[in-house]
């Protein structure tokens, strides 16, 4: 008579629910500020407030995890009402030092667009890693209406990037394209044939 094969059902069920319960221990999922590093460039940027008072505003800030940019927040006194096609220089109560080789963007907040036509007039703004001096938004309004800037409101957003500094090589005549010299328009508007 042939020996009967032992049943390795239950020893497999056993062994899986060992596993099951262990694998959580010795492998932790990442807290979500952890996520997704690897994806994006962090480093370390100094920043001074330009004045004692100024203490009650935010520091730039990430609003959510995947932003871009840091909310810039008003360093006004009180209140500051942009009156139509008026642009004024409002401050934000800080200032940076940036590493060499990186640029900080001043970009407008699309929901003041979009809402009140509040905008930057030289969007986006340049801060170099040599300036020193506070960080000021050229805010404009483009709308009909007047529009008030309260302490603390988040008035514009900012993007640090890295870039390349450019050595000239002069030359008598660049390579030739398909597009050549077109521009200002030159492929039109509209994608549908018969339209320009």
């Amino acid at each position: 008579m042939k020996p009967r094969p032992r049943d390795r059902s239950g020893l497999r069920f056993w062994g899986w629910l060992l596993l099951s319960a262990l694998l959580p221990i010795f492998v932790r999922p990442q807290p979500s500020n952890e996520r997704n590093t690897h994806l994006s460039e962090h480093i370390k940027v100094r920043i001074s407030r330009t004045d004692p008072e100024t203490t009650d505003l935010p520091l730039p800030t990430y609003a959510t995890d995947g932003s871009a940019g840091m909310d810039l927040f008003a360093g006004v006194d009180g209140e500051m009402t942009l009156r139509p096609s008026e642009t004024v220089l409002v401050p934000t109560g800080y200032s940076i030092q940036l590493p060499e080789g990186f640029e900080a963007q001043v970009r407008p907040r699309s929901g003041l667009a979009i809402k009140h036509q509040i905008g930057i007039l030289n969007s986006p703004g340049t801060i170099d890693s040599d300036y020193r001096g506070e960080i000021k938004v050229i805010l404009s309004n483009f709308g009909k209406e007047p529009f008030v800037v309260r302490r603390g409101d988040r008035i514009a957003q900012m993007i640090i990037q890295r870039y390349a500094r450019v050595e000239w090589e002069e030359v008598k005549s660049l390579d030739e394209t398909a597009r050549g010299g077109g521009g200002f328009g030159h492929t039109g508007v509209s994608t549908m044939k018969g339209k320009s």
